[in-house]
């Protein structure tokens, strides 16, 4: 299960109010190859329906869909919203990464 918490619900309703291409899109999380720990996050509003093998996740209006590959790695995972001192952007709390890089946006299991 992956869990979005109400700032990064609030946050992506914005992201897709703000440009009609991607008004009512899933949004579509991966952990792909690369970043300085190994794996890195990849978020992006997807034009393609979700194919059966990928798990979908909703909250308050917001779909997320993630590919089993994926999914394997965020088990767990919280994805939150930040807009303090430190920087804004989606923050990903996942239980499984047992080591992450400085910036936040790559790990390894």
């Amino acid at each position: 299960m992956i869990m979005l918490t109400d700032k990064a619900v609030k946050e992506i309703k914005r992201l897709q109010e703000g440009d009609v291409a991607t008004l009512g899109k899933p949004l579509r999380v991966q952990v792909i190859g690369g970043g300085c720990s190994g794996m890195s996050y990849k978020l992006g509003f997807d034009n393609e329906n979700a194919s059966e093998l990928d798990k979908t996740f909703e909250k308050d209006g917001v779909s997320l869909i993630i590919d089993n590959k994926s999914f394997l790695f965020l088990t767990g995972t919280e994805l939150d919203f930040s807009d303090g001192l430190n920087g804004k952007g989606f923050v990903f709390n996942n239980p499984n990464a047992k080591r992450t890089c400085g910036c936040g946006s790559s790990f390894s299991t």
